[in-house]
Parts: C-alpha cells; structure tokens; sequence
C-alpha cells in the first residue's frame, strides 16, 4: 500500500463531517481534490468507504470501522506533536542535570534558579553522582547534562569548561611559613575520597614527586572538609572557588605552597551522538551569556 499521512487526514475530516464540501471547506481544498483523495484511498484499500448519495454521505461499515481507528490515531499523532512543540517552546518538559553535591551547591544553584524563574513549567531533577558515575548516566541516557571536575577525557562526550577553580590546603590556624609538597604529606590530611576525579587530581599532582597521600580523614562532601579544618582536625584540601564563605570570615586560613596545585576546571558535557533537549540548550545557554 502507498497510502500517505494526509489521505487519512482529509478522510478523517470528511467521515467526522459527512460531507465532502464541509471538509474541503475545513481543509482549504477544493470539493474534487477531496473526492479524488478519498477515491484513490477506497482504491488502495479495495473497499468502499462512503455511500454517496446526492447530496450528503454516510460511512459503510468499513468506513465506520477505519473512522475510529483513524481518528484515536490521528488525536494521538496531534498530541505528541503538540507535546513536543511545548517541550521546545519550554511550556512542558524537563531538565535532567548530573552533578556532585559539591557543584551543585556552590557552582549550580543559582543557574537552577535563573532557569526556572524563566521556564517555570520544566521539571528540574539533579541526580548527586561523581563525575565518574555520571559519564555512565550519560552513556545510558538517565540524563541530559553532567557537570564534571576536569580533567576528563571521554571520544563519547562532547566537554566544554565552564569554570576555573583552584585546589588549596585549609587549616584553623594562620600561618605564614611556606610548606613544601613533602611536608604537607606529613601533616594530619583530610581530603575527599578516593573516588572522586578531585581526589584523584590531587594524588596524581603529589605523586609526579613520588609522594603517596595518606589522609587521617576522608570525606563525601566539601562542606564537612571545611568544617573538620574549621575545628582543627587536621588541614583540608578543598576548592578555593566555593570556599569564599570560610576564607573571608577567618573560619580558615589558605596554607601557603611552594608550588600551588595547577589549576582545573569544572566542565559540562553531554553525549555526541545524543541530540540534546530544548532544555539542556536553554540551560547551556545561562552559561555563556
């Protein structure tokens, strides 16, 4: 059968109607292109579809039975275009963003916020991995965007930074002796745990100077890095970047390094062979304004 989207469409409109002249009218056709399209689908189905008398129609039984099944499917075909038409004008949909605590607490919030004051009818979910777990999530499709601690090198993403951040050693006391990466592997360590990219960027950094670290405490979240060095535990590595609040108050000082940490970045990324969402474009786009 070659029977196209847009018979099924005029015979709909003519068995809703009864009336070829109606349907044309309703469809901006003439009365004869109507008849030839419902002719030529009668032909392709080789049944009769509509009795014709002089001035009106009616549905045989094989044209009642095709009525409802086309109609139930024209009425679905309608709704999941309307549906995406709202997912692209944003009336409808949702945003689905990977993202540690960390990021999502002090990098993503207020994008969050800005996103939703503009697209109020999206649905915001955040799932807490790291960036590890989240390549999985995005090789999988579970979500759209994830937000990972560089570096990171995957053929399957596409990664673009979108901020520079700084990792540094926190302690309670202000100190101004400068410390070798030697002496601070012998100081009380707490850092983050070891399967995290953070933490694996900080041990690759001591290990080029064969120097294995050894922390007293690890951690899940940057905030309880700060607090456990606020109470004097030990000296935190954390990130500068979303550690303002701590450093401006006094609650702890930045230990001086001979040689600072290089800098990184936290970057977004999302799947190549994956066309992204409305919303993840509209959400990227708070990025670089």
């Amino acid at each position: 059968m070659n029977i196209k989207l847009g018979q099924y469409k005029i015979f709909n409109e003519a068995a809703s109607t009864l009336s070829f002249s109606l349907a044309a009218k309703n469809l901006f056709m003439t009365q004869s292109a109507v008849s030839q399209a419902i002719n030529s689908l009668e032909k392709e189905l080789d049944t009769t579809l509509f009795i014709r008398q002089a001035k009106s129609v009616t549905l045989t039984k094989e044209g009642l039975i095709l009525h409802q099944h086309i109609n139930s499917a024209l009425e679905l075909i309608t709704s999941a275009e309307n549906q995406l038409l709202n997912f692209k004008e944003l009336k409808d949909g949702e945003l689905i963003i990977g993202a540690s605590d960390t990021i999502s607490q002090y990098f993503l919030t207020p994008y969050l916020v800005l996103f939703h004051k503009k697209y109020p009818n999206v649905i915001i979910k955040v799932l807490n991995r790291t960036s590890l777990e989240m390549i999985e999530l995005m090789k999988s499709g579970q979500i759209d965007l994830g937000f990972l601690n560089m570096p990171i090198t995957d053929e399957s993403l596409t990664i673009k930074e979108c901020l520079k951040v700084h990792d540094i050693f926190v302690s309670a006391k202000k100190d101004d002796k400068i410390y070798s990466d030697k002496e601070i592997a012998q100081m009380p360590l707490i850092l983050i745990e070891k399967n995290t990219s953070s933490r694996q960027f900080v041990d690759k950094h001591f290990a080029k100077s064969g120097i294995l670290l050894q922390p007293k405490i690890e951690l899940g979240a940057h905030e309880l890095l700060l607090k456990l060095a606020q109470v004097n535990l030990g000296i935190s590595c954390v990130i500068k970047e979303f550690s303002t609040e701590y450093l401006s108050q006094g609650l702890v000082y930045e230990v001086n390094l001979d040689e600072p940490l290089p800098e990184r970045s936290i970057a977004y990324a999302y799947l190549k062979r994956r066309t992204l969402s409305a919303s993840a474009t509209k959400f990227i786009e708070l990025f670089n304004r």
